[in-house]
């Protein structure tokens, strides 16, 4: 087993042709180009359309993933995480074990937010029980994904998610999609005490095959605009949609913020970064799916259509879609990126 690193998470795109078929060889290029500038790959998640995708695409995508990975010396020991939620525990199960073999390393569970008001009754204990159960029967240790807007508005708490672990001996972390940064830090709390270890221990947990020890536990922040202040109470990475156009800009973010633990300076060059990042993430995150494929479509050459009913960010508005180009901000992010490919490894915010 890979062990999961701190650093930076990119939820990949799932990109089609004309037919809405899948496109291989563009998934195949952006695999390489986002985990040679140094973050994790996440494979049918929110961005990667995961709700249009069928078991045995997700499949092929995690295998194309790691035939990628594995042909680099530099990337094979990256792992790769997989979103296997679906709306019953039976089929959220046969997802995560058809991950695992198809070379899924980690597994990423939402809840099931179609019954979402009613799951939200008594204390979330219908949350709780499928969580517990899938990763109960996952062969791959599982990240809890909070995601209330795509959830049914189910907002795991911070007690619900003790609970969780304490009972599912293979849960490995968490993303908090939710911006609540003080829950991540009350979270974090917990799961560092060393009785609490103690008295819970993890499936997984210890060294793999010679490699580093397996953490306990991760919290990872869902947002790369709060990613300072996230770390300082606890965050081992962030799991955003930015890193699809801007890895090592966003990769150098992380990296600050480590530095800044130690060195006052370090925080200061972290905070003018984080400036610049949130201006570019002020613009894409709104567009989405639809925007992001748009953006990397004129980045790289890749298709910018999602399946429908999505429509390609263009088609309402080509206007808007120029506007979005046009951002100050994210040019000046895009620009630093290309700064930072060229070796330019101390450039100048």
């Amino acid at each position: 087993m890979r062990p999961l690193p701190p650093g930076i998470y990119t939820p990949l795109p799932t990109f089609f042709d004309d037919q809405e078929e899948l496109d291989l060889a563009s998934f195949r290029k952006h695999v390489a180009f986002i985990a040679e500038a140094g973050t994790v790959p996440v494979i049918a998640g929110s961005m990667g359309e995961a709700c249009h995708l069928e078991a045995w695409e997700r499949d092929v995508l995690v295998r194309s993933a790691r035939e990628v990975l594995d042909q680099n010396p530099a990337t094979s020991d990256v792992p790769i995480v997989v979103g296997v939620g679906s709306p019953s525990t039976r089929e959220t199960v046969k997802l995560a074990i058809g991950a695992a073999a198809a070379g899924a390393d980690f597994v990423m569970v939402i809840p099931p937010g179609y019954y979402g008001s009613v799951l939200r009754q008594d204390n979330m204990l219908a949350v709780k029980r499928y969580m517990v159960d899938v990763s109960n029967a996952s062969p791959s240790p599982v990240i809890v994904y909070n995601f209330p807007a795509l959830a049914g508005g189910i907002d795991i708490t911070s007690e619900l998610v003790v609970e969780m672990v304490k009972d599912g001996p293979n849960i490995c972390g968490i993303k908090l999609t939710c911006a609540d940064v003080a829950k991540l830090s009350r979270i974090d709390a917990v799961m560092r005490d060393a009785d609490f270890q103690q008295d819970y221990p993890r499936r997984f947990h210890g060294t793999a095959e010679g490699r580093e020890a397996i953490p306990y536990f991760s919290a990872i922040d869902g947002f790369i605009d709060i990613l300072l202040p996230s770390v300082s109470v606890g965050a081992v990475g962030a799991i955003s949609g930015l890193p699809n156009i801007a890895p090592r800009v966003c990769v150098k973010l992380w990296n600050l913020c480590e530095e800044s633990k130690m060195s006052s300076g370090k925080r200061e060059e972290a905070r003018r970064l984080q400036d610049v990042i949130n201006a570019a993430d002020y613009v894409v995150k709104p567009v989405g799916v639809s925007g992001m494929k748009y953006l990397l479509s004129k980045q790289f050459g890749y298709g910018a259509s999602p399946r429908r009913p999505l429509l390609p960010y263009d088609v309402p508005s080509a206007q808007r879609a120029e506007r979005l180009l046009k951002d100050p901000g994210l040019a000046k992010v895009l620009e630093l990126e290309r700064r930072l490919c060229s070796s330019i490894e101390d450039a100048k915010l």
